[in-house]
């Protein structure tokens, strides 16, 4: 009797660990997906952006066409991207994009001027901001996440209740890299 009140204690101390370490699992998850909006929706607002500075440019610099193409096509890679690895991805071909258009932007003293520029340039500012405050937040949960089930015995139980490593929205270093744009003719 004694025996099997031991055997069930120690079964039920089993089904509580492996019930306490799934919802710890779960919540750290949720945290993560939280983040994600929060990356979502800032990319979303930046790219709802980008059209009114494009127009706003291009009515300076009409002859840089191929800067507003590649910002256009990296707006959209942006908006049809699927998860944060391919969001990630497109947000810094965006950013490199974004880098050109403001460097055509330099040479062109009248269109800095414009109070639509500036505004716009201002919004893009505070916006870019809060993409850094939002992946920084991502990136802090995805970190707590991958460290849960990488710790022991968590490991040994994480795979196979259906957990797998988040991934982080960082740039590579080759997207890191300066642009560089020339005005020679």
């Amino acid at each position: 009797m004694i025996g099997l009140l031991v055997v069930a204690g120690i079964i039920l101390l089993i089904l509580l660990f492996i019930w306490a370490l799934y919802n710890g699992l779960v919540r750290s998850k949720m945290r993560v997906g939280e983040a994600w909006s929060g990356i979502d929706v800032q990319l979303k607002r930046r790219s709802s952006l980008i059209p009114n500075l494009v127009e706003t440019v291009k009515g300076y610099a009409a002859h840089e066409r191929e800067v507003f193409e590649k910002v256009t096509q990296a707006r959209s890679a942006l908006m049809g991207a699927h998860g944060p690895a391919e969001a990630a991805q497109a947000n810094n071909q965006l950013t490199a994009a974004l880098k050109t258009l403001f460097a055509v932007a330099e040479a062109y003293p009248q269109l800095r001027a414009t109070e639509n520029f500036q505004k716009l340039q201002s919004e893009l500012s505070d916006i870019e901001a809060k993409i850094a405050y939002a992946r920084q937040f991502y990136n802090s949960n995805v970190m707590d996440f991958n460290t849960k089930i990488r710790l022991f015995p968590n490991v040994l139980l994480a795979g196979p209740l259906g957990f797998r490593e988040s991934s982080f929205f960082a740039a590579t270093e080759e997207e890191k890299a300066d642009i560089k744009v020339s005005f020679a003719r």
